[in-house]
C-alpha cells in the first residue's frame, strides 16, 4: 500500500510566557515525537483522553499550528515549513470534519452554498451550477435536494454533521481528517454517521485518519489504531488486535471502559490520579505515575515505541510490554 501521509518525529510545542518582557519560561508540549503513517485508502484511529494532543496533531498535520519539529509528508510533499499559499493547492487533497457540525457551518450561508464553496473557489463548477452540484453531494450523504436553500440552524445534529461530510467530499480528497466527527452526536445517529464514512471511503477511496476518545466507536471504521498519551504514542497495532489484546497498560485501562453488553470480560482498571501536565512531563515513562504495573525502572527510562516480543505487527512504550498482558 502506498504511504499518503508521513509524520516523522512531529513536535507541536506551545510557549509559556511571563513577566513584562514576556520571556519563554518553558513550552506546552502537546505533540511530543509523534510519528505516524497512513497508506491510500487506509483508515487509522487515534484514540486517548482528553488533552493528549490528538487534535493539535490534527491541526499541525493541517497547517492551522506550526510546529516545533519534525515532519510531515502528505502525498510527496513536507508539508512543516509552507505558506499558506503553497499549502492552499494540497486543500482540495486533505480535508477536515469537524466535531461541533453547528460551529463550523457557516450560518450565514444556505446548504447549497456551504457545501460548493469548495468547488466554486477550486474551479470544479461554477456558480449558476452550484445547485446542481450540491444535490448530488446532499444524494451521496443521505439528505434531498429540498435542504438546499435552507440555514444550518434549520436542521438536527445529525444532518448538520451530514452537510459537513458533504462539504468534506465535494472537492474529492485522498485524506479525510474526521476530528471526533460523531462524540457530539446520539448513539443511534453516531451508527448512521459511521456508516455514511464507510461506505464513502469504500466508494472514492478516501483514507482517514478518526480521531475519537472511544474505542467503541474507533474499532468499526479503522483498520490501524495508535493509542495517544500525553504527546506520545503508546501503542500501534490493527484495530482488532489493538481492542481485542492491548499490551500497553494504559491501552488496557482504555479497553477496560468500553460498554460490553452480555460478554464476560475482565474488571474495570481504574486509573488513580489525573493526568500529568503537558508542560511538566514526568520523567521516564510518562505513563509511570498512574500505572498499576510501574517499577522503578519505569520512573527512570523512557521506553521507545517499538515492537512487542512476541509479535513483529505491533509496537507498544512499555519496557514491560513483555510480562503483562490484555
Amino acid at each position: 500500500m502506498n504511504t499518503l501521509l508521513q509524520i516523522e518525529d512531529l513536535k507541536t510545542w506551545f510557549p509559556i510566557r511571563r513577566g513584562v518582557f514576556s520571556r519563554t519560561v518553558g513550552h506546552v508540549r502537546a505533540v511530543d515525537g509523534v510519528s505516524l503513517r497512513i497508506g491510500q485508502g487506509e483508515s487509522l484511529g487515534l484514540v486517548g483522553e482528553s488533552g493528549c494532543g490528538k487534535t493539535t496533531l490534527a491541526r499541525t498535520v493541517l497547517g492551522l499550528d506550526p510546529s516545533h519539529s519534525g515532519s510531515v509528508v502528505f502525498d510527496g510533499t513536507e508539508l512543516i515549513g509552507k505558506s499558506e499559499g503553497e499549502l492552499r493547492p494540497l486543500r482540495q487533497d486533505l480535508q477536515v470534519i469537524f466535531q461541533d457540525p453547528f460551529a463550523s457551518l457557516n450560518p450565514r450561508m444556505t446548504v447549497s452554498g456551504i457545501v460548493t464553496e469548495g468547488m466554486v473557489q477550486h474551479g470544479l463548477t461554477s456558480p449558476r451550477e452550484r445547485d446542481a452540484a450540491a444535490t448530488k453531494l446532499l444524494e451521496e450523504v443521505g439528505m434531498n435536494e429540498d435542504a438546499l436553500h435552507r440555514y444550518p440552524h434549520e436542521f438536527s445534529g445529525g444532518q448538520r454533521q451530514r452537510i459537513s461530510v458533504a462539504r468534506a467530499i465535494s472537492l474529492k480528497p485522498k485524506l479525510v481528517i474526521c476530528d471526533e466527527a460523531v462524540s457530539a452526536l446520539d448513539v443511534s445517529v453516531q451508527a448512521q454517521v459511521i456508516n455514511l464514512l464507510m461506505n464513502l471511503r469504500e466508494k472514492h477511496g478516501l483514507a482517514y485518519l478518526f480521531i475519537s476518545h472511544d474505542l467503541s466507536v474507533v474499532r468499526h471504521i479503522s483498520d490501524k489504531i495508535a493509542v495517544m498519551y500525553l504527546g506520545r504514542i503508546v501503542e500501534y497495532g490493527a484495530s482488532r488486535e489493538v481492542i481485542d489484546r492491548p499490551r500497553h497498560p494504559y491501552t488496557q485501562a482504555l479497553v477496560s471502559a468500553i460498554p460490553r453488553v452480555g460478554v464476560e470480560k475482565k474488571g474495570r482498571i481504574v486509573l488513580e490520579g489525573d493526568v500529568p501536565s503537558p508542560s511538566r512531563p514526568p520523567s521516564g515513562c510518562r505513563f509511570h505515575p498512574r500505572c498499576p504495573f510501574a517499577i522503578d525502572r519505569c520512573r527512570e527510562e523512557e521506553p521507545p515505541l517499538e515492537n512487542v516480543p512476541d509479535d513483529d505487527t505491533r509496537l507498544a512504550a512499555c519496557i514491560r510490554v513483555g510480562e503483562i498482558d490484555g
